[in-house]
């Protein structure tokens, strides 16, 4: 007769599951509420939705205290793993969510967000990206990965415009592909090595020498067209412009930032114990996503004729040259990562809740899209304060100091420089010159041209609401005096990422 097994709560350790639980609680709460009385307005699901992303983030803030007095933390059954990375990657999903759920205050005429299952789906899908990031076990990884990418296709569906369904539909079969690269590859290291854990899978590699170098590579290669998918690297970021475009302006600034900083967790914890083993093919495929991905997306982004394709194209540029970082592989670079994301978070959020300013309900004769450059024209004009606060978000992703994305970008190629990837650096610096031109070619518009008129009125209107207006203000404040908390941000991030071992 088999003895029962007994586990302890305290082993279990479900205080590492707190932070995910709670977005889950109030997902399901606001589905509940809308069972038992209908009808009820947005404000109510807001205020809810607020409510448990504070105490989401009260509750990393708790496990950030626990990890820098204990360490690293695991949990139910060792599947989860509470470290810096997860933690600095949960301020940043968490706070970024924070700062989009009030966009749903905008406008009435925006009815995605009066529906109720609008919130829980949202809330459902921050809990995913909280369990990709809080493991470095395989199969919660796809689990958290998966529950993330089908909240998203909904919520992007719900936009409920021509344009909206194609990119649900071309983001759903683009994310299957990739979840079916990234079970591929799973299944190829379990095979190799008897775990899903990914440092049980670098210890085993270890003390075999990586005998089986071939089935390894076949591994590598899969994980790195999953992550490629979920990072819109080139070549595998053909879905990335459609979607943002079919998506809301403040839905495609929320996917540009979020479910980044998720996937880059998941690359360094798969990819840098690779690197540091002198894998010299991942190294060069890397090197060569990195390069190619900063280079050709913004080569695109200087021929668009629509802002939100270019901001679109910027993005990818942006994670191209994020990626570096796990490339690098240094407790500098990956610290750079966080505080380059932490900052363009700020800037490109902004960016792109300016576009949801100024979204029309129908287009007059003279334009061919929502957010065409000659929509801006004159805007200085038309609207002084909103062309000097997207004035402000064009000069900092370019990189002009000393707004906010400069102290990122300067950090991230001190990194390339000290780690002695010189070339790589001037290919960086290279590109945020280039970049800098589309930038400028928007407060060229702006600034420089006459307003165009169309129907019997200028061209750009304004949808601006308290709440819209308190989160551009939030961002633009973050991009202007960010270098007043660079330092103490540096050694905060440092501090969890190196004690956690990157």
């Amino acid at each position: 007769m088999l003895s029962p097994i007994n586990v302890s709560m305290e082993s279990l350790n479900l205080m590492t599951l707190a932070p995910m639980l709670i977005p889950v609680v109030g997902a399901l709460l606001i589905l509940v509420i809308d069972v038992v009385k209908g009808g009820l307005h947005k404000s109510l699901y807001v205020v809810l939705s607020l409510l448990f992303l504070a105490m989401d983030f009260v509750a990393i803030v708790d496990s950030s205290g626990v990890f820098m007095s204990n360490g690293t933390m695991l949990g139910v059954f060792d599947v989860m793993l509470i470290d810096g990375l997860a933690i600095l990657a949960q301020f940043i999903i968490v706070g970024a969510s924070m700062l989009f759920i009030p966009l749903a205050m905008t406008h009435k005429r925006f009815h995605e967000f009066s529906y109720p299952e609008f919130f829980a789906l949202f809330l459902f899908m921050i809990a995913g990206f909280q369990f990709m990031v809080a493991t470095d076990n395989l199969i919660l990884i796809f689990v958290g990965l998966e529950t993330s990418s089908l909240a998203l296709y909904t919520l992007i569906a719900m936009h409920n415009r021509e344009k909206s369904f194609e990119a649900a539909v071309k983001y759903f079969t683009m994310g299957a592909l990739a979840a079916g690269f990234f079970s591929f590859g799973a299944m190829i290291f379990y095979a190799l090595t008897g775990s899903v854990e990914i440092n049980k899978i670098a210890l085993v590699l270890a003390a075999n020498g990586y005998a089986d170098m071939g089935f390894v590579l076949v591994g590598v290669a899969f994980f790195l067209a999953a992550l490629g998918f979920k990072l819109s690297l080139i070549p595998f970021h053909t879905w990335a412009p459609d979607i943002y475009e079919g998506s809301s302006a403040a839905m495609a600034g929320y996917m540009s930032i979020v479910p980044k900083i998720a996937g880059f967790v998941v690359a360094m914890r798969l990819f840098e114990f690779l690197v540091h083993s002198h894998i010299v093919w991942l190294e060069i495929v890397l090197y060569i996503f990195v390069v190619v991905t900063m280079t050709a997306s913004n080569m695109w982004a200087l021929v668009q004729t629509d802002v939100k394709r270019m901001l679109a194209y910027s993005s990818i540029s942006h994670a191209g040259f994020v990626m570096s970082a796990i490339l690098i592989g240094t407790t500098q670079a990956n610290s750079a990562l966080f505080l380059y994301w932490i900052l363009f978070s700020f800037t490109n959020l902004g960016s792109f809740s300016m576009l949801w300013m100024s979204r029309q309900k129908h287009l007059p004769d003279n334009q061919s899209s929502d957010h065409s450059y000659d929509k801006f024209a004159g805007m200085i004009k038309t609207a002084p304060v909103a062309a000097l606060i997207m004035g402000l978000f064009m000069l900092s992703l370019a990189g002009v100091p000393p707004f906010a994305l400069f102290w990122g970008k300067l950090y991230l190629i001190s990194s390339a420089v000290t780690s002695g990837y010189t070339v790589l650096a001037l290919i960086m610096a290279l590109n945020s010159a280039i970049a800098g031109y589309y930038y400028l070619k928007l407060i060229v518009y702006m600034f420089m041209k006459e307003p165009i008129i169309a129907d019997g009125g200028h061209v750009y209107v304004s949808n601006a609401t308290l709440a819209l207006k308190t989160i551009i203000g939030i961002a633009a404040i973050g991009t202007i005096f960010a270098f007043l908390a660079i330092n103490p941000l540096l050694e905060f991030i440092t501090a969890f990422v190196y004690n956690s071992g990157y």
